[in-house]
């Protein structure tokens, strides 16, 4: 069964984007077909997984709009080895052309009921902002992944994310649920790191990963060349951080053992 996964935080820069790329692209790595939906207008997903955004034909605007079926912009992300829906700047008029339109929170959800039988795990990479393309995530959703930093704004970006998570479960997809909360930019030698992180294992128990992605350069590295930092460094600690939490992932969802993120590096 295909495990729809909405990687979101209403805060920007907390390694969205990185984990939207890097989390496929390691599952992968463990044999499972994987698509990434990009559903931010900057299309950095769509870049870093080695797209041109500016180049491509069709994209996830067309598909909310009812401009092509969704198969028709799926394209094949060679570098990463997953299909990605890329986006670009044409996404931004999607907004204000879904709000007069019937059922406007569910338009992603209908276009990958098309097509989501060919994958195993999609992840939507959100905006950082709670509009329309956000509530078409978590409609089409059955979890949220929530990546952060151990920070004290952190915290309370936080507190207004789960309120907007109760909303949509109200209203729009009660089937919703806190899939998981995984620690980025992590620097364990950071006091407010450690007491944040004891918070979150205080307040949310098993939804919190116990993977943790450390602040790593080859990481912040790999967009530049289109690829996932697996491709780029395999050895390198952003690559084992994400194969360790795809195992984790997979240990959660399938209820089997993954193999060891050396097993898969060689």
């Amino acid at each position: 069964m295909t495990q729809i996964f909405a990687i979101t935080n209403q805060k920007g820069g907390v390694g969205k984007t990185t984990t939207a790329i890097n989390l496929p692209a390691s599952l992968v790595a463990m044999k499972r077909k994987v698509l990434v939906v990009d559903l931010d207008p900057q299309g950095n997903a769509t870049m870093g997984s080695g797209i041109d955004k500016n180049d491509v034909e069709l994209s996830v605007y067309d598909v909310l709009t009812s401009r092509c079926a969704c198969a028709d912009a799926v394209v094949r992300a060679d570098n990463a080895g997953y299909d990605i829906l890329p986006a670009n700047g044409d996404l931004t008029a999607a907004e204000v052309e879904l709000m007069p339109m019937k059922m406007k929170e569910h338009r992603l959800q209908y276009a990958l009921a098309e097509i989501k039988q060919n994958y195993e795990y999609i992840f939507i990479d959100c905006p950082p902002s709670l509009n329309m393309l956000t509530v078409n995530a978590l409609a089409a959703a059955e979890q949220v992944l929530i990546p952060m930093q151990c920070e004290y704004y952190a915290l309370e970006g936080l507190a207004a994310l789960m309120e907007t998570i109760g909303s949509i479960q109200k209203v729009v997809n009660p089937g919703l649920a806190i899939g998981g909360l995984l620690r980025t930019m992590y620097d364990p030698r950071n006091s407010l790191t450690n007491d944040v992180s004891d918070q979150l294992k205080n307040h949310f128990g098993d939804k919190l990963y116990s993977s943790v992605i450390p602040r790593n350069v080859r990481l912040a590295e790999a967009p530049s060349y289109g690829t996932p930092v697996l491709q780029y460094d395999r050895t390198s600690k952003g690559a084992l951080a994400y194969l360790a939490l795809a195992g984790e992932m997979v240990r959660r969802v399938e209820g089997v053992k993954a193999p060891e993120a050396a097993e898969i590096t060689g």
